[in-house]
C-alpha cells in the first residue's frame, strides 16, 4: 500500500511540475491507444495497397516528376511520328483516409504507429519486470549479506556492464534464437467487440487477431538491464540492514528472507520504482534499435518500421519520420514522469520518500 504521506507528496509534486503531467498525458494516450488498436486505427496495420504507395501525412505534399505529353491548342504534338513527352512536377496531396501518410507499400502509418506501440510498451513493461524480479533480488542478497556472497554476486554484474548493451543483446539473441517468440491474442477482436464497432463506424474490418510478443527480445533486454537494478538494491540493502527495526526483526528470530522482503525491501522501494520508471524508456529504445537491425520477429515495430523507410529517406520521409518521432515523444513521457517520481519521493530533493 502506499501510504497517504507518500500521495501527498506526489500530488505536491505534481502540482509544482507542469512537464510532469505533460508526461502523465503521453503515457496515458500511448498507453490506451496500444490496448484499444483494434477500436483506434483507422486501418489494418497490415493492409498493402500500391496505388496509394507513400501518400504525404497531412498538412505536406509529395512532389514527382512524371514524363507527360506535349499539348498545343488542347492537342498532344508529335515529331518525326514520335509522341513529344516532357519532364513535369506533379504534387499529390495528402488524404484523411491516411492522416500521417503511407508506405512504401501503401500501409496506413497511423495504424502501424498504434499496432507498434503494442510490441514496444510490452517489452518495455514486461523486459523491465523480469530485470526489476531478477535485479533487486541479487542485489538484495547481496547488500543483506556482504562479504564474499557480495563479491561473487556484484563482480558478475561488473562483467555484465563490461560490454555495450546492443552488442551484449545481439550476442544473447544468436544463444536463444527465436525460441521464445510467441502470439498474444487480441481479447476485442476474438470476441468480436472491435468488429461491431467497426463496421457500425464505417472503418475497415479484419484486424489483427493477435500480436507477436517477441519473448527473445524481452528476456534478453531483461538480461542486460538487471544489474542497474542490483546495484540499486544493494546500496539501499548495504544501509537498511543497519536500522533498528532489521536488528529487532532478527533479534525476534526473523529468517533472513522474511527480513529482507518484508523489512529491507520495502523501504527500498522508492529508488527502485524510479529506475523502473527509467528503464521502460530504455528498453523501449533498446527494442526498437534490435527491430531496426532485424533482430525481432515483429514484424509490426517501431525500430522496424524506421528501417523500412530508410530507402525512401529522400521522397518520403516521413515513412522513417513518423516511428522516430513515436518513440522520442513516448521516451520523453516517460523520463518525464521518471523525474516526477524522483523529486516527489526522494528526501533529498525535497520530497517525503518512502511507499
Amino acid at each position: 500500500m502506499i501510504s497517504p504521506r507518500t500521495l501527498r507528496s506526489l500530488k505536491r509534486g505534481l502540482n509544482r511540475n507542469a512537464l510532469a503531467k505533460v508526461g502523465i498525458v503521453v503515457v496515458v494516450v500511448v498507453l490506451l491507444a496500444a490496448i484499444f488498436a483494434p477500436f483506434v486505427a483507422p486501418d489494418k496495420p497490415g493492409k498493402q495497397n500500391l496505388n496509394e504507395s507513400r501518400k504525404p501525412p497531412i498538412g505536406f505534399e509529395k512532389a514527382t516528376t512524371q514524363e507527360v505529353p506535349v499539348q498545343e491548342n488542347g492537342s498532344v504534338v508529335f515529331e518525326d511520328g514520335q509522341l513529344v513527352t516532357e519532364n513535369r512536377t506533379v504534387y499529390e496531396n495528402a488524404t484523411w483516409d491516411h492522416p500521417l501518410g503511407t508506405d512504401g507499400n501503401g500501409r496506413d502509418i497511423l495504424s502501424r504507429l498504434i499496432y507498434g506501440a503494442r510490441v514496444s510498451l510490452l517489452v518495455g513493461l514486461l523486459g523491465t519486470g523480469l530485470a526489476m524480479l531478477a535485479g533487486v533480488s541479487v542485489g538484495l542478497i547481496a547488500g543483506y549479506y556482504r562479504g564474499k556472497v557480495d563479491d561473487v554476486l556484484m563482480r558478475s554484474a561488473d562483467v555484465m556492464l563490461a560490454f555495450p548493451s546492443i552488442v551484449l543483446a545481439i550476442a544473447l539473441i544468436g544463444v536463444l534464437g527465436d525460441a521464445l517468440e510467441r502470439s498474444v491474442p487480441d481479447p476485442f477482436v476474438q470476441t468480436g467487440l472491435a468488429e461491431a464497432f467497426r463496421s457500425a463506424v464505417g472503418l475497415p474490418t479484419g484486424m489483427p487477431e493477435s500480436t507477436v510478443l517477441p519473448g527473445t527480445i524481452i528476456v534478453v533486454v531483461a538480461l542486460v538491464n538487471w544489474v542497474w537494478f542490483a546495484r540499486v538494491a544493494r546500496g539501499e540493502a548495504l544501509s537498511l540492514r543497519e536500522e533498528s527495526y532489521v536488528k529487532a526483526a532478527r533479534a525476534l528470530g526473523a529468517n533472513d528472507a522474511t527480513i529482507m522482503f518484508r523489512h529491507v525491501l520495502p523501504n527500498a522501494i522508492t529508488p527502485i520504482l524510479v529506475l523502473g520508471t527509467i528503464q521502460i524508456a530504455a528498453i523501449i529504445l533498446l527494442e526498437s534499435a534490435l527491430s531496426f537491425l532485424g533482430f525481432s520477429s515483429a514484424n509490426i515495430s517501431w525500430g522496424f518500421d524506421i528501417a523500412l523507410g530508410r530507402q525512401y529517406q529522400s521522397t518520403a520521409w516521413w515513412i522513417s519520420a513518423m516511428p522516430g518521432l513515436a518513440i522520442v515523444i513516448t521516451v520523453i513521457g516517460l523520463n518525464l514522469v521518471g523525474d516526477w517520481l524522483r523529486d516527489a519521493l526522494d528526501p533529498g530533493l525535497g520530497g517525503e520518500g518512502g511507499v
